[in-house]
């Protein structure tokens, strides 16, 4: 019969050998469990985008919302990822959001919140206003969250306010605005 190891031999290796056996079992738990996944890439991040179906989202809103709600005709490639409703200064918005083809998330939010209510709730604590641009035919008030990476630009329809949020280099809010504003509202 072998002897023990006297407890001064033992080292670190022998920690490690007694390690690797309990990290597999947990792997095979987990992998049964189907709690994780594996992956690597460009292929291994686009499968965990979650799929959100925005063309019902839209239609939905538009049905229950007391304002026009426009669904933009976005490229092919931009995947719809989220959608929610919320009350932001006692009124309602619609959200909906895309991850692009670059890995950017933009988000649409039609609502009648004033303005001044409506940029913090969609940019965070902390953003400042930078300026203005035109996009679609439309001057848009543009804001920015530099300790989040939020990029915040709201226009005013008269009857419903359109705010784009981007996160990421450069979001490209322009084709979002671009494609809401060519949008007709959507049927009752």
């Amino acid at each position: 019969m072998a002897e023990k190891k006297p407890r001064i031999l033992q080292d670190s290796r022998d920690m490690v050998w007694s390690l690797i056996p309990l990290l597999l079992i947990c792997v095979v738990i987990a992998g049964i469990a189907g709690s994780c996944s594996w992956g690597f890439g460009n292929e291994a991040a686009k499968q965990a985008i979650p799929s959100f179906d925005s063309r019902n989202a839209f239609r939905a809103d538009a049905r229950t919302l007391p304002f026009p709600i426009r669904e933009p005709a976005l490229p092919g490639d931009w995947q719809s990822n989220s959608g929610f409703t919320s009350v932001v200064g006692g009124s309602q918005t619609s959200n909906v959001g895309w991850i692009t083809p670059s890995g950017t998330y933009v988000q649409l939010t039609q609502t009648t919140a004033p303005e001044a209510e409506l940029v913090p709730e969609i940019g965070g604590a902390g953003v400042a206003g930078t300026g203005t641009v035109d996009a679609g035919g439309q001057t848009w008030v543009t804001y920015a969250n530099e300790d989040e990476g939020r990029q915040v630009w709201i226009t005013d329809l008269g009857d419903v306010r359109i705010g784009l949020l981007g996160r990421g280099q450069n979001p490209p809010l322009d084709v979002l605005a671009t494609a809401t504003l060519k949008a007709q509202p959507l049927p009752k």
